[in-house]
């Protein structure tokens, strides 16, 4: 047969073994059983919350390197161990019915699953590395990750999302508000005197393409034909105040756009991508914007050295 995965044979065998019929939640399990992955996520769960709270705070285990020693357990008798464990599944009985599955929304996360064609998007956009770690997808598999997440507010929206290895993904905390606090009030936020904040809404006839956090508009001093600005909505000043989102949202519009002059416009050759960031570059609007400038050649007598000649005569260098 032919497979991107394991999960055809996975349930072939479950059902093999099942004379023929097996649950939605047995195939799950068994997909499950071969995931190394959940073992890998609790793991993690053991050594930094539960491990850590039995070992640290109260002092009821120690830890050998990687395994776990519950103090005292050699003086119990059967009987007194039998208790304990019904005590312990009493606990659990009464918290899960106490919770009525609340306590897995943190692995759900209250969304609908990230569709084909959209983890597809992420991942190819991440080249198949993680962009936290930068490990490759043939060595950990990769997840699509709300950047802000849905949590605190964040959308449902490529801009939004990310490639994480499943351990990063692990470890990234989705009711940590360290980063996101009154991030949708963030992206809101405009400037009433700024051009660019003024253009998204009152002179929409000049947005040429757009996305939830950014849109691309025709430079109205263009250098070359279809030089072009891509601009977050957000007010800030300039590319290092941009969140991973916006520089994604950017990155997304910057890619359809070249292929869209691509097709429109044969006679371009090649790009230059650039901002200025600070009046000492030669910012004049204080609105974080990035330029796209289409090439072709012959339009300067020498093109060797590009961006380079921001800064006159260091544009040309010795190979």
């Amino acid at each position: 047969m032919s497979m991107s995965h394991i999960y055809q044979p996975v349930m072939l065998i479950e059902l093999l073994n099942n004379q023929g019929k097996a649950s939605v939640t047995q195939i799950a399990q068994a997909i499950l059983n071969k995931d190394p992955s959940q073992i890998e996520y609790y793991s993690q769960i053991v050594k930094r919350m539960v491990g850590d709270v039995l070992t640290n705070k109260r002092k009821i285990t120690t830890k050998d390197k990687e395994h776990y020693l519950l103090q005292g357990v050699q003086s119990l008798s059967q009987q007194e161990i039998t208790e304990l464990i019904t005590l312990c599944e009493s606990k659990i009985n009464e918290y899960e019915l106490k919770r009525q599955g609340a306590q897995w929304q943190h692995r759900r996360r209250g969304r609908r699953p990230v569709s084909g064609t959209i983890r597809y998007e992420v991942l190819k956009r991440a080249k198949g590395r993680c962009e936290l770690c930068g490990i490759s997808n043939e060595e950990k598999n990769l997840e699509v990750d709300h950047i802000t997440p849905k949590s605190l507010g964040g959308k449902d929206d490529i801009a939004n999302y990310q490639a994480l290895c499943f351990t990063c993904n692990a470890q990234k905390n989705n009711k940590d508000d360290t980063d996101f606090r009154n991030i949708n009030a963030q992206y809101e936020h405009r400037e009433k005197d700024c051009l660019f904040c003024q253009i998204q809404t009152d002179d929409r006839e000049r947005v040429e393409d757009e996305n939830t956090l950014a849109y691309a508009i025709r430079d109205g001093f263009e250098v070359t034909k279809h030089h072009t600005l891509f601009i977050p909505k957000r007010h800030i000043k300039d590319y290092f105040g941009l969140t991973q989102a916006e520089i994604n949202a950017i990155n997304q519009l910057i890619e359809s756009q070249k292929e869209f002059l691509d097709n429109a416009d044969s006679s371009i050759d090649g790009y230059n991508i650039g901002m200025n960031c600070g009046e000492a570059a030669g910012q004049t609007i204080f609105h974080c914007h990035v330029h796209l400038i289409p090439r072709r050649k012959g339009d300067v007598d020498n093109p060797r050295g590009g961006i380079r000649h921001v800064i006159p005569e260091k544009g040309f260098y010795k190979s």
